[in-house]
């Protein structure tokens, strides 16, 4: 690339597109974005101001009552005068004279209004025992719960025996917590009403539930949070991050209305034969896809460093820092390179929108769902997002952990704009077919001989390792559901993350083969499609090693982790001949697999379906059976 060429190009796509969005579409961006801003100012600051439920129940009390300084601290209701024929009129929903309620809930709204004044009674209980001077006679009972993150066999682990017997650091009373725990004072005989004993609801102690045989879904809250807590029973809660993920969203919105101009500039080009004009210049297909993506990748991270600037000299996230629009930067290449894939692959604007919202859809997921368990497992740093959180909140992000929350999705940006730009030349750019074909004709474009099927099989790792990567962040919470599969009590996490793993990697390593032949790239004889199979086996296990990368964010620590990664890692403590032995299967593994889906794809589409059925079957008993094994 040429750094005034590709200047040029931005200047000219910025100039060209400047008339391309009517005022209109800017106004209701603008709109769009202040509206944003103000929900996640009112999310941060705890909803104060006005509420959408103030108000909305009606009480009759006089000031003479205990109830009224109740009801006058809790903005949900409307203090009014006692009046019994407002009760019948439906215009009061309670009515209290001193102490005693005189009307009885009959609707539910008003059996609402009285669940809601028994919560508000109980908090404005606890609120005037705090202002106490004896605070040890007003909360005899005290609770410190440490969530730890889980650093061995987890509780929701089926494979973990019993569970925990919640056992801790207690003066007069057991463990309620689900790491450790202390108490002051109380029976602690693990009933509901002495001592802090640990009941069936909590998890622990006596009273727990938790065991190896099922499903242990009372500890997923715990699972969910990661912080120290103290005070009164009443005051626990588990912490959650939702501010600073609330405000890690507004990062990821503005990305959507980019990725749209983004998509329409790049598919318009193909439309009509527009883009011509630029193939037919003395510019390569590097400096023109580059040139019409800087304008877009410039606004995106411009916008992300706005709205850190504001965040921090806002006083809402002071802590906020460059690392966070850093950690956007992967996100932003990502999305564009999805977004430029799809243009090119797309026949019409119709077709470009559930193109778009597919990718908008998926990758959201991807950035958001793993963040929302920052500081609690590893699994939280898939995501760039989470650096983003932690930045925000004021935490330090370490090195390892940056680079393996940002390398896989950069990567797998560069690997996309790679395949899309296969298609930027005359032959394919004003060609329509559907979208397969088109998937398989940019696979094709970087193939030219046998060889070729070692490096597509190391080009397309860094897809692959997103994807897996993705799969272990949405199904690792059913690690905590247990099935007894030919006796092994493998978790259903780890079950469907092997199914879907295979299916991945038996993609990735036969579906640039299919592209091959379909395009005549490949003889279709029996030696040639063994002789590609394997080079492609072999170029998957070269680059499969690059799943190592995981070792930067302890994922391993996690039992769904160490299954996902057997076949990168190799479990520690074995013999030199068994690790010897582990280290060679997985390539005869990948070899065999990939031989047998590319002789059924040199036969034709559904010989490849069919072979490549039977590869999935072999390649997952094979990590099946290695996980019931070693992990």
């Amino acid at each position: 690339m040429q750094l005034d060429t590709l200047l040029r190009v931005a200047k000219w796509e910025m100039t060209k597109n400047a008339g391309g969005v009517d005022k209109r579409t800017i106004v209701v961006m603008a709109l769009s974005l202040v509206a944003m801003g103000a929900v996640a100012a009112i999310a941060v600051s705890g909803g104060a101001g006005a509420g959408m439920d103030d108000g909305i129940y009606r009480i009759g009390v006089d000031e003479s009552s205990p109830y009224y300084g109740v009801a006058a601290d809790d903005s949900t209701f409307d203090i009014r005068e006692p009046d019994p024929a407002a009760i019948e009129r439906r215009q009061q929903e309670l009515l209290y004279r001193g102490t005693q309620l005189q009307s009885v809930p009959r609707t539910a709204k008003e059996r609402a209004a009285l669940t809601e004044l028994r919560d508000s009674t109980a908090q404005y209980n606890d609120r005037t025992l705090a202002r106490d001077d004896n605070q040890t006679a007003a909360f005899p009972v005290s609770v410190t719960l440490v969530y730890e993150q889980q650093s061995g066999s987890s509780q929701l682990d089926p494979r973990s025996g019993d569970g925990s017997d919640g056992s801790g650091p207690s003066a007069g009373g057991s463990d309620a917590s689900d790491g450790s725990g202390s108490s002051t004072g109380g029976s602690g005989d693990g009933s509901d009403t002495g001592g802090t004993g640990g009941s069936a609801a909590s998890g622990g102690g006596d009273g727990g539930t938790a065991g190896g045989s099922g499903a242990n879904l009372g500890a997923i809250g715990a699972r969910l949070t990661g912080d120290v807590q103290g005070g009164t029973p009443s005051d626990i809660s588990p912490p959650f991050p939702f501010e600073s993920l609330v405000l890690a969203f507004l990062y990821i919105v503005p990305m959507n209305f980019v990725i749209q101009a983004y998509g329409s500039s790049m598919l318009s080009e193909r439309l009509n034969r527009r883009g011509e004009l630029l193939l037919v210049t003395p510019v390569s297909r590097g400096d023109i896809i580059g040139g019409k993506t800087l304008p877009y990748l410039a606004g995106a991270v411009g916008v992300a460093a706005l709205i850190t600037a504001a965040l921090r000299f806002g006083n809402i996230a002071p802590a906020g820092s460059y690392v966070a629009v850093l950690a956007v930067v992967p996100l932003v290449v990502l999305f564009l390179s999805a977004t430029f894939c799809g243009a090119m692959f797309a026949r019409s604007f119709k077709e470009l929108t559930f193109v778009t919202v597919t990718i908008t859809v998926t990758l959201t997921s991807y950035a958001f769902v793993p963040a929302i368990f920052t500081d609690v497992t590893p699994i939280a740093l898939i995501s760039p997002l989470t650096l983003v959180v932690l930045d925000l909140t004021g935490q330090s992000v370490g090195l390892s952990s940056f680079v393996f929350s940002t390398v896989p999705p950069l990567l797998t940006g560069l690997v996309l704009f790679g395949l899309g730009a296969g298609l930027y030349r005359e032959e394919d750019m004003f060609t329509q077919r559907p979208i397969p074909l088109k998937v398989l004709d940019a696979l094709a474009g970087g193939i030219n001989s046998r060889r070729s099927a070692l490096k597509m099989s190391i080009v397309l790792l860094p897809l692959v390792i997103v994807a897996e990567l993705a799969a272990i962040a949405f199904l690792f919470v059913l690690d905590s559901v247990s099935l007894n599969v030919f006796g092994t009590n493998q978790s259903l996490g780890i079950v469907l993350v092997l199914g879907v793993i295979v299916v991945i990697e038996e993609l990735a390593k036969s579906l640039h083969v299919y592209a091959g032949y379909e395009h005549a790239r490949y003889e279709r004889t029996l030696r040639s499609a063994l002789g590609v199979g394997a080079l492609s086996g072999l170029g998957f296990f070269i680059g499969e090693k690059g799943l190592l990368i995981a070792r930067l964010s302890d994922l391993e620590s996690l039992p769904i982790g160490e299954a996902a990664l057997q076949g990168a890692t190799l479990p520690a403590g074995l013999p030199l001949w068994v690790a010897g032995l582990l280290f060679m299967l997985p390539l005869a593994l990948h070899t065999v697999t990939a031989a047998i889906s590319s002789v059924g794809a040199s036969r034709g589409r559904r010989a490849y379906v069919a072979a490549l059925t039977v590869a999935i079957v072999i390649h997952f008993a094979y990590n099946f059976t290695v996980v019931s094994t070693l992990v």
